[in-house]
């Protein structure tokens, strides 16, 4: 079964995820406890072997072994092998419980398009509905464990009702050497098809429309069964795996408390082992146990939910998917055909906006502003010469607009207007313009760059002394 805890963490506060570290079904604990204490029990023996039952000589040639072990460890590039490796694994999780076929669509469908109160209407519609439930249990047996316990044989099927007999007999009489769980799909086809020509489906376009919702359905169940036919690549799950083993087999080793390559060029009396003086002697490797945990647990997440259909704590809860389709669909096509409440008039049929009320707890928040747009919160400059429309002035290469600089024109290849020419002097201004003279140089029209650069300098002078006093 699922575990969820969406309410534990609805609010964010102080320790908020502190209390879900105490939590043993469906946590790392649960999953690598086994493996954290083989990595201890492995560690103490290889340490009490070297402190207690190597001589000298021997203690000296086990921490250059170490000590080669310890750097050996760092050039596996752990984390990002094993990083790569989650994320894929994740996205695809998340991808095949997308792929799971849920009937809502196709129901209300069914429900819109099947007309008759009668006896035959409401089997028509039960049937359809029916053949489609029937095609995802046919799927998920094929791919969960738990739901293959639960219909071990198609004779359990039949009991559970989702198939009859006769179907069954059909169904078996189909000799194919492949998975046939889209058999009631295609008895989907060809009973729609029926009710089309019996006046039960009205028109062509309501078939279709139900015909292509089933296909998005079996869709569903065939990207499912492939999901489990195409698994990630064996070569990247052991390149991994033996990624993460090698790198534990070497910090058993490296990661010793041994003598410093000065404690052991001079030995101390009496040939106690351990560290040199000023080195701390850690009887408990604590960093070391916490980067197992890590590594080894984000393997261990993997391992779960690469195959999301098994019967691990966090797998799909597949026979209560199964339990809800079967329920919603059959109420949705049959009891709740033509079956409506009267039509009322809503509680603001005569206001001008509908305001739900709010309760005590929630009323705050009704008080905030509205969300209108970033861009309505950006102050505007109170000079009105920044709000004139200017028009654009074409060039060579196509419309140039006035704003632009010399250079930049030049760089582009256009020809390009003075930079004494702007939203103070502009010619082309909608309103009054401020100057009475407009000097523009056009490169079709003659003279060099020389030219041009001369005349707007003198542009340039001829405003500054109007504007003098």
């Amino acid at each position: 079964m699922t575990v969820s805890y969406t309410l534990k963490v609805a609010e964010a506060r102080f320790g908020g995820f502190s209390g879900l570290l105490l939590r043993w079904r469906g946590s790392i604990y649960k999953l690598l406890y086994k493996e954290f204490l083989l990595f201890i029990a492995l560690y103490a023996l290889l340490s009490i072997t070297y402190r207690l039952l190597l001589t000298q000589e021997q203690r000296l040639v086990y921490a250059q072994v170490a000590r080669y072990c310890n750097r050996s460890a760092e050039l596996i590039p752990l984390s990002f092998v094993l990083g790569f490796y989650v994320t894929l694994v994740v996205n695809r999780w998340w991808a095949q419980y997308t792929s799971i076929p849920l009937p809502d669509q196709l129901m209300c469908v069914i429900s819109a398009s099947v007309h008759g109160v009668d006896q035959r209407g409401r089997l028509l519609r039960r049937t359809l509905i029916r053949y489609a439930n029937l095609a995802s249990v046919l799927v998920l047996r094929s791919v969960s464990t738990r739901v293959l316990k639960r219909f071990p044989t198609m004779e359990h099927v039949v009991d559970a009702g989702f198939m009859s007999q006769e179907e069954r007999k059909k169904f078996e009489s189909l000799k194919s050497d492949f998975n046939k769980y889209w058999v009631p799909c295609v008895w989907f086809t060809n009973l729609a098809a029926q009710a089309r020509r019996d006046g039960r489906i009205r028109d062509d376009i309501a078939l279709c429309l139900l015909l292509e919702e089933l296909n998005k359905y079996r869709a569903k169940c065939s990207m499912l069964f492939h999901y489990d036919w195409i698994s990630i690549p064996l070569v990247y799950t052991q390149v991994v795996t033996i990624a993460v083993y090698s790198f534990f087999a070497l910090s058993l080793v490296g990661r010793q408390f041994v003598e410093s390559e000065a404690g052991a060029a001079k030995p101390r009396e009496p040939l106690e082992p351990g560290p040199a003086l000023g080195d701390l002697d850690m009887y408990v490797p604590l960093t070391t146990l916490l980067q197992f945990f890590f590594y080894a647990g984000w393997l261990k997440v993997a391992e779960q939910i690469i195959n999301p259909f098994g019967e691990d704590d966090d797998d799909f809860e597949t026979n209560k998917l199964i339990d809800r389709n079967l329920q919603v669909s059959l109420l949705s096509v049959d009891d709740m055909y033509q079956n409506l409440p009267p039509a009322e008039k809503d509680p603001y049929w005569d206001e001008d906006s509908a305001q739900p009320p709010y309760t005590v707890a929630t009323v705050a928040e009704s008080l905030r502003p509205s969300f209108l747009g970033s861009t309505f919160n950006l102050r505007i400059s109170d000079d009105p010469e920044q709000s004139l429309q200017v028009e654009t002035s074409p060039g060579p290469a196509g419309p140039v607009t006035a704003a632009q600089t010399p250079l930049l024109s030049r760089f582009l290849g256009v020809g390009a207007p003075s930079p004494a020419i702007s939203l103070r002097n502009f010619g082309r201004v909608r309103g009054a313009p401020r100057t009475p003279h407009l000097l523009r140089f056009r490169a079709e029209e003659g003279g060099d760059l020389e030219a041009a650069d001369r005349i707007e300098e003198e542009a340039l002078g001829s405003g500054d002394e109007a504007q003098e006093p």
